[in-house]
């Protein structure tokens, strides 16, 4: 037992240094960097397709697709207008890790990129302990879901500093309570923001998009800006 344990630390050790360089590096080139996490059907790809869609052409965004065996989200990424969007297929894996990440914007042009976004694999779990070099995480959750959520994967909303909501047209198809959930995740993480959107509706989406130009305005320099 003793020896797992040991390896799991190696393991971790040797992530947690990569991913200090990444995000060395991006703040280097002033890139805002975020990584997306939740369970598989929470609405990530919906997400990123509609923010791509209304900040495409405003912003420079690059994304990083993760899927276990599939390029699809990838795919509908680049569908939605995504200039610069990179599949990491894990063949397996339940996560992105650091290497991972560095083996990708090693073959990425990210030298005028303004926002990194990474969307890992669907998994509440093992994407907790990996840290990918981001500025912050961001987890969504959906109301087709168990409102419990934070209350049954807390290291991820103890880790994540932003919570979304998706699916809010669907609020009544089930038992699904925001004001508890909401409870629960500031049970978790009392500093948590808190987004509730409709990706199909497209309820709340202004108040995110101006969440994001404001998180990249903090990180260019004016000279840039006003360029």
């Amino acid at each position: 037992m003793a020896e797992k344990i040991e390896v799991k630390k190696k393991v971790l050790s040797e992530n947690d240094r990569l991913a200090a360089d990444i995000r060395t590096s991006l703040k280097e080139r002033e890139i805002v960097a975020l990584n997306f996490v939740s369970s598989p059907g929470s609405g990530k790809t919906s997400l990123l397709e509609r923010t791509l869609e209304a900040l495409g052409s405003e912003l420079r965004i690059a994304m990083i697709a993760g899927d276990v065996q599939t390029e699809n989200d990838a795919d509908r990424l680049v569908r939605a207008g995504g200039e610069r969007v990179k599949p990491l297929v894990t063949g397996g894996s339940c996560h992105l890790d650091a290497r991972m990440i560095t083996g990708v914007l090693s073959d990425m042009d990210i030298e005028d990129v303004e926002l990194l976004i990474i969307e890992n694999v669907g998994n509440l779990v093992c994407p907790s302990g990996f840290d990918l070099g981001e500025d912050m995480k961001v987890v969504l959750i959906s109301t087709t879901e168990g409102d419990d959520k934070p209350l049954k994967y807390p290291a991820m909303f103890r880790r994540s500093s932003v919570m979304v909501i998706n699916k809010v047209d669907l609020l009544g198809t089930s038992d699904f309570d925001v004001e508890t959930v909401r409870r629960n995740a500031l049970s978790i993480n009392p500093d948590l923001k808190i987004f509730e959107v409709s990706c199909r509706s497209g309820f709340g989406l202004d108040a995110w998009y101006a969440w994001l130009r404001e998180l990249v305005s903090e990180r260019t320099p004016a000279a840039l800006v006003e360029s």
